[in-house]
C-alpha cells in the first residue's frame, strides 16, 4: 500500500499525485514536489489517500517537504517576474511584427526555465525573439504553441448560460466533442447556438452524450416504418430523454401526425438496417408527396 496526494500547479489546472511518505498534509496547504524538471511548488487539492501499489501504472515522483515562508515568497516573486516578462515578451512581438499573440508566462520555481504560450494561425519564425528574451532573463526560454481552447481558459469568461466558463471553474481536460453529438442531440446545427468563447463546440455537449447515446439504442430513428395504436406511420421527430417519437400517418388525402411513447409503438423497419422492400418505398413516397403537395397548397395561399 502507499499514501498519495493529489496537488494542482495552477488554479483549474490538471491534477497530479506524489508519493506523500509519511508528510500528513491538509487540502489547501502548499508542498514543495519533485518533478521531471526539477523541484515546483503545489497546491494540495486530493489530502493523504491509500492506495494498492498494483494500481499503480507508473512510479510516483515525491513530495520532498512542506512550503516555508520563504518558498511562498519566492513562488510570489515569481508571479511578479511573469508579469514584467509578459509585458516585454508582448513589446517584442510588436517590435519584430511576429503573427502570434501571446497568452501566458510561467516561470519555473526553480529558475530553470521561462515558459511562454503564445497562439497562432501559422507557425512563427520566432529565433530573434528567444534570443531577446535569453539575453534579459539569462534562463531557458521556451516558446510554445497552444489552442484556442487553452486561450480562453486562461482568459476566463462568461458562457450562453451566464455562468462561469466550464474550462474556467472545474473542467480539467479538454475531451473530444464532435459535430455528431449536437445531431444525435437534436440541436440546431447554426455555429453560432453550438459555439462556445473559443469559437470551437462547446465542451457541454459532450455532458449528456452517454446518455443519448443508451437511450437511442432502442429508440426508431428519423425516417423509421412504426406501427401505432392508430395505424402505420413514419417517425418524423424523435425526443430522445423523454423517450417519444412524433409519428406523421395518411389519413386520406392529408397527413397527420400525433406523439407517441416508446413503449406504445413497434417498430417495422428502422432507417439504419438494410434495404426496405418496395411497400414501404411506397408508403414512404406516397408520404413526401403528399408533404410536398402540401407545402405548395400553403405557399399559393400565403
Amino acid at each position: 500500500m502507499k499514501r498519495i496526494v493529489g496537488v494542482r500547479f495552477k488554479k483549474l489546472g490538471k491534477i497530479y499525485f506524489f508519493d506523500s511518505k509519511w508528510l500528513e498534509v491538509k487540502k489547501g496547504e502548499h508542498v514543495i514536489v519533485e518533478t521531471s524538471q526539477g523541484e515546483d511548488i503545489a497546491e494540495v487539492v486530493i489530502p493523504n489517500r491509500i492506495i494498492d501499489e498494483e494500481k499503480l501504472t507508473t512510479p510516483l515522483n515525491k513530495i520532498l517537504r512542506f512550503a516555508s515562508e520563504k518558498d511562498l515568497k519566492h513562488a510570489e516573486e515569481c508571479r511578479k517576474k511573469e508579469k514584467e516578462a509578459f509585458d516585454y515578451c508582448k513589446k517584442k512581438i510588436k517590435e519584430y511584427n511576429l503573427d502570434m499573440t501571446l497568452t501566458d508566462v510561467e516561470f519555473k520555481f526553480d529558475n530553470s526555465k521561462l515558459l511562454f504560450s503564445f497562439t497562432s494561425d501559422g507557425r512563427v519564425d520566432f529565433r530573434e525573439l528567444v534570443k531577446d528574451l535569453a539575453s534579459v532573463y539569462r534562463t531557458r526560454i521556451e516558446l510554445r504553441q497552444i489552442g484556442v481552447r487553452d486561450e480562453v481558459k486562461k482568459i476566463g469568461g462568461n458562457g450562453v448560460c451566464g455562468r462561469e466558463l466550464c474550462c474556467c471553474s472545474f473542467l480539467r481536460d479538454f475531451e473530444t466533442v464532435s459535430i455528431k453529438m449536437a445531431k444525435e442531440q437534436n440541436l440546431s446545427l447554426n455555429p453560432t447556438k453550438i459555439s462556445g468563447n473559443c469559437g470551437r463546440l462547446m465542451c457541454c455537449l459532450k455532458y449528456e452524450q452517454e446518455v443519448y447515446e443508451e437511450k437511442s439504442k432502442h429508440l426508431p430513428h428519423v425516417g423509421a416504418i412504426v406501427d401505432t395504436p392508430d395505424g402505420k406511420g413514419e417517425v418524423d421527430n424523435v425526443e430522445t430523454l423523454k423517450e417519444v417519437v412524433r409519428v406523421k400517418m395518411k389519413d386520406g388525402d392529408i397527413i397527420k401526425q400525433k406523439k407517441y411513447n416508446i413503449d406504445e409503438i413497434k417498430i417495422i423497419k428502422d432507417v439504419n438496417t438494410e434495404d426496405t422492400n418496395e411497400e414501404e418505398k411506397e408508403y414512404k413516397q406516397e408520404l413526401n408527396e403528399l408533404e410536398n403537395l402540401e407545402e405548395k397548397d400553403k405557399s399559393m395561399n400565403s
